[in-house]
């Protein structure tokens, strides 16, 4: 058990950033972006014995990284409806002054996080630097299909640029 649990650790702690990334992709709020990171970490230990070692760890990991980000984001959909947001009534400055650089970044995750799903995974894991053929393997697409979405979703972006900027 301990060499398990010491391997799982170490590929944990070697690829942390996969599960900070995706959570940050659909998740604003640090409280859900650390409800989602715990979801994840259980069920990457609970899979872990199924892991088959001639795929790669990083596809294995973003392949249920992603999945539990979309139920868990359709579950906490699903609860907000239910739930009175008490956070409206509290204003919070932020002291910071805006730069260029930040404030693109931040319409850059606004855009994203409008995608449905499946392109919201392909875009996360393409700005991560997968090359396409990772990318068919964890969303179970084929390559052309991961090229043509990529090709679509740059110019989606681009126009959403755009119009931000008019």
């Amino acid at each position: 058990m301990s060499d398990k649990k010491d391997a799982f650790l170490q590929i944990l702690d070697q690829h942390q950033n996969i599960i900070f990334k995706v959570g940050h992709m659909y998740f604003e709020s640090p409280e859900d972006q650390k409800d989602l990171a715990q979801e994840i970490i259980i069920q990457l230990w609970k899979s872990f014995e199924k892991y088959d070692p001639q795929f790669k760890v990083t596809t294995w990991m973003y392949r249920i990284a992603l999945n539990v980000a979309i139920s868990f984001k359709r579950k906490h959909s699903t609860r907000r409806k239910y739930e009175r947001d008490y956070a409206a009534h509290f204003i919070e400055i932020d002291q910071t002054p805006p730069d260029e650089s930040t404030e693109s970044i931040q319409l850059l995750r606004q855009f994203i996080s409008q995608l449905d799903e499946m392109n919201r995974a392909l875009i996360i894991l393409y700005l991560d630097g997968n090359s396409h053929q990772d990318i068919a393997e964890v969303l179970d697409i084929s390559v052309s299909n991961v090229g043509t979405r990529i090709g679509r979703i740059k110019k989606k972006l681009l126009e959403n640029f755009k119009k931000s900027a008019s």
